[in-house]
């Protein structure tokens, strides 16, 4: 069955694993920095860290959270581990930047990253042009998704209607409190479809197919 998205005018995706598929691998590389900075930043293990950076991302939704409530961790510092990612795990993909392209109304990324990797990741995958602005972490005080402030936050900055905006994510805990907002939720990935949470509308292994089979608001 497609899905009725016609009454939404604002499209609200997250960036990484939503944007391009788990599949590629790049997350793996972003997870590898990270727990190398834990891992220095606490002294601890490399398995304690890695454990630590798991417990830090389940309780505040990011593990930066953690490192900054409890360590005193730089965000800049923090998120300048990523800077130099390599970027070759991401495939430029036509046809996903063509569903996006037919979207009537506004397109917002909602990030827990911060601006430079968003900006580096979506000039990589050549969708820059498709989005009207990016909501990242810095934009919301370090407030991280699934937390309700953020999604406070990003409806201040944007003046975002809920009950005409669509939230696009591969995390689905995320997708809780844009659902009680009155936003409808899509879960994207490989797993979506396991997913029996009321709060999740649609589920969607790809995101291109779903986008291209949904019914959408007519031109104005």
């Amino acid at each position: 069955m497609t899905a009725d998205l016609r009454h939404v005018d604002t499209w609200l995706f997250d960036l990484d694993g939503t944007l391009y598929p788990a599949e590629s691998g790049f997350l793996d590389s972003v997870v590898d920095r990270m727990t190398d900075f834990v891992e220095k930043a606490t002294g601890l293990p490399r398995p304690e860290a890695f454990k630590l950076q798991k417990a830090y991302l389940a309780e505040h939704g990011l593990t930066l959270k953690g490192l900054m409530l409890h360590h005193g961790v730089d965000p800049d510092e923090f998120h300048a581990i990523f800077h130099d990612l390599s970027l070759e795990a991401l495939a430029h993909d036509p046809d996903l930047l063509a569903a996006l392209a037919r979207l009537p109304g506004r397109r917002l990324i909602f990030t827990n990253a911060d601006d430079r990797h968003a900006l580096r990741v979506m000039q990589h995958l050549g969708l820059s042009d498709l989005f009207d602005d990016v909501f990242h972490i810095g934009s919301g005080g370090y407030e991280p998704k699934p937390s309700p402030e953020a999604f406070v936050r990003i409806g201040a900055a944007h003046a975002i209607e809920p009950t005409a905006t669509a939230f696009f994510e591969d995390s689905q805990r995320n997708l809780e409190p844009a659902a009680d907002l009155g936003m409808t939720t899509v879960l994207v990935g490989p797993y979506a479809a396991q997913s029996t949470a009321p709060f999740v509308h649609h589920r969607t292994a790809k995101l291109t197919p779903f986008l291209n089979g949904a019914q959408l608001k007519e031109a104005a």
